[in-house]
């Protein structure tokens, strides 16, 4: 046998019954002028307890609808707050580029200053071989700049390395830490000369390059010491910043000393470079 349906009201239709209901008492009491009486004292037991209901009811939406309020206010300000949290971390990160640009053209020109005796012109590496190293790289300077092949570039505080290769608008450069690469070198404190080669191995295991051939019977050179190019060199320019000496054996026919250098110029992070418009080879003619 089927269950019949429960019959049942939604409270909000009761809620409106019930309000105007009491809409309507106080309205007779207003009329009539009820101020006593039974019918006062039932208004009394009913429909003061309905308006206070009501009132709550009233108080309670009130309070939720200022907590929205509130709410939506928080939100903006948080989205406003946030703005103003992403504009100055972008201005901050603009003024960390601008200083490290700076920093850079600072130490440009301070090279410059260095060998004030050669002409120049500056060029920013536009790319890169595979790898950690700048061992070979790409600048934005070329033929038309009148940068030509076999012409020094210097960077940071020293030798990067020589040009290779020039077109038009760009040229190709190969660094002193290639395995393809030596340079004629001198210690400063003791003018001997050396044979100081690439080694992308050496750089990878400890930052350094190596050398052979130093001439130093009296055995003063020290680690620390200074290593530039050498006058007899064939390529590169007398005088140019190699690195410092990090090692020193002697060789097996204790005659000549063998060893490691750690590069003047940062291999890891070449962005801007000075190319040399003199050419040894010009120098010697």
């Amino acid at each position: 046998m089927r269950r019949k349906a429960k019959f049942s009201i939604p409270v909000r239709y009761i809620l409106l019954v019930m309000t105007g209901v009491c809409i309507i008492a106080m309205l007779l009491g207003f009329t009539l002028n009820i101020s006593g009486g039974p019918l006062n004292e039932v208004a009394g037991y009913v429909f003061i307890p309905m308006q206070r209901g009501i009132n709550t009811v009233g108080l309670w939406m009130s309070d939720k609808s200022d907590n929205l309020k509130k709410l939506s206010e928080v939100m903006e300000e948080n989205e406003e707050l946030q703005r103003k949290v992403d504009e100055l971390t972008s201005e901050l990160n603009t003024i960390k580029l601008e200083q490290y640009e700076l920093e850079n053209l600072r130490q440009l020109f301070e090279l410059d200053q260095k060998y004030p005796s050669y002409d120049k012109v500056a060029a920013n590496v536009i790319g890169k071989d595979g790898g950690n190293w700048f061992h070979n790289f790409t600048i934005d300077k070329g033929s038309e700049d009148g940068i030509e092949v076999d012409m020094n570039v210097i960077a940071g505080s020293g030798l990067v390395g020589i040009v290779t290769s020039v077109g038009p608008n760009y040229a190709k450069v190969s660094s002193i830490i290639n395995d393809n690469r030596k340079v004629s070198g001198m210690v400063t404190t003791t003018s001997d000369n050396m044979t100081v080669s690439g080694s992308l191995m050496s750089m990878n295991e400890n930052m350094v390059i190596d050398f052979t051939g130093l001439n130093d019977r009296e055995e003063k050179a020290a680690v620390g010491d200074p290593v530039v190019t050498s006058y007899i060199s064939d390529q590169y320019q007398q005088g140019i910043l190699i690195g410092y000496i990090s090692s020193l054996t002697k060789d097996a026919n204790n005659l000549t000393m063998s060893g490691t250098i750690t590069p003047a110029v940062d291999f890891e992070h070449i962005h801007e470079v000075l190319v040399i418009l003199n050419k040894k080879q010009s120098t010697q003619n």
